[in-house]
């Protein structure tokens, strides 16, 4: 099983993608887009940058915590990852998101078509007759 992208709107109605692993774990994270095009091409650097080692800023924070950012080829930050115990719980991070990235499959959270098939009515289909 692949990794995914998820696109999600956050409370601040802004969209926003995280990058999970086969297992389910969010592994990097986006800042927050006002159009959904942004966050499209987003993910689109983030495929693009993934496999390319030198494209990741490895961080200690202040408390002893170890991250990374994944940057783009203009050196803009486009995805950040959680806190990390060990530098080398990190460098598998960064090793999960270059395998899981390239690839990963697209879940779109804040398109609100029905699935085909579905049996559910979304807001906008209720008044249909």
């Amino acid at each position: 099983m692949a990794g995914k992208f998820e696109i999600y709107k956050d409370k601040a109605g802004e969209f926003r993608f995280r990058l999970k692993a086969s297992n389910g774990q969010s592994i990097l994270a986006s800042e927050g887009y006002k159009a959904k095009s942004g966050c499209t091409n987003g993910i689109a650097s983030v495929r693009k940058n993934a496999p390319d080692d030198s494209r990741y800023e490895r961080r200690t924070t202040e408390s002893g915590k170890f991250r990374f950012n994944l940057k783009s080829g203009n050196h803009q930050v486009i995805g950040t990852s959680e806190s990390y115990e060990s530098e080398s719980a990190r460098n598998i991070g960064i090793e999960s998101v270059k395998k899981n990235a390239p690839d990963a499959s697209i879940n779109d959270t804040t398109d609100l078509r029905k699935p085909p098939g579905s049996p559910f009515l979304f807001a906008s289909e209720r008044f249909m007759i």
